[in-house]
């Protein structure tokens, strides 16, 4: 029950309970109020918060970092576990090849020598392309000349033509049916009147056996008069 007395208010022994039950952060905020010199109300005691801190609040933030670390240290432990099999198996591999190439060198060193591969026989050398005459008179005496002098049979130009034009006048098919070899049955016949059985006795290898061929004609008439007269160039008449 309140009562009065010389001016002032005294608690009653409820107030001084009431008053104990006050929080100690209210408390420090009345002290707060009387040293700065002003005056709080109670009611502006319970209107100021204390900060709050919590220890509960401090364990699980520490085991939410604890979590993160533990995270990072397992992905790498993972991942240089990964490294090391995968440089396990690489070494493996390497070492399966080095063995394989060293068993096919050792099997290739095993092998038998092959012969050597005969050596070719050299290519013969290309015929030289055959010469060409003329179908006249100079390309019969031509032809005929490089024949007789491959047989070492002496000729030359002038001295074949010279005779050709008295005996025939350059004619292949000439015959004389008129001279004693006429009478006799083997009449002189060609370029340069050649009678059947000189031409064959003196027919050169390599021309017609034909005694109307003029280049067979000439080379058995210059072969007949090398062996008679040293050459066709020595003669100057009927031979």
């Amino acid at each position: 029950m309140r009562s009065t007395h010389s001016g002032y208010t005294r608690l009653s022994k409820v107030h001084k309970f009431s008053a104990a039950g006050l929080t100690a952060a209210a408390a420090a905020t009345v002290v707060f109020a009387a040293v700065s010199g002003g005056t709080a109300s109670a009611a502006d005691a319970h209107a100021v918060k204390p900060v709050a801190w919590s220890a509960g609040s401090f364990g699980e933030t520490q085991q939410d970092e604890l979590s993160t670390y533990a995270d990072a240290a397992a992905a790498k432990a993972k991942a240089e576990a990964a490294a090391k099999v995968k440089a396990a198996a690489k070494a493996e591999a390497d070492a399966k090849a080095k063995a394989d190439q060293e068993r096919a060198s050792r099997s290739e060193a095993r092998k038998p020598m092959k012969p050597a591969a005969a050596a070719k026989p050299a290519a013969k050398p290309a015929a030289p392309a055959k010469k060409a005459y003329a179908d006249n008179l100079d390309g019969w005496i031509r032809q005929s000349l490089d024949i007789l002098h491959a047989k070492g049979v002496p000729a030359s130009y002038e001295g074949i033509k010279r005779n050709v034009m008295r005996e025939s006048t350059g004619n292949p098919r000439a015959i004389n049916d008129w001279d004693v070899n006429a009478v006799n049955g083997v009449p002189s016949k060609g370029l340069l009147q050649i009678i059947d059985p000189t031409f064959k006795a003196y027919h050169v290898e390599g021309t017609s056996w034909d005694i109307w061929d003029p280049v067979a004609n000439i080379t058995a008439s210059c072969n007949y008069a090398a062996d008679k007269y040293g050459s066709m160039d020595n003669v100057n008449s009927a031979y």
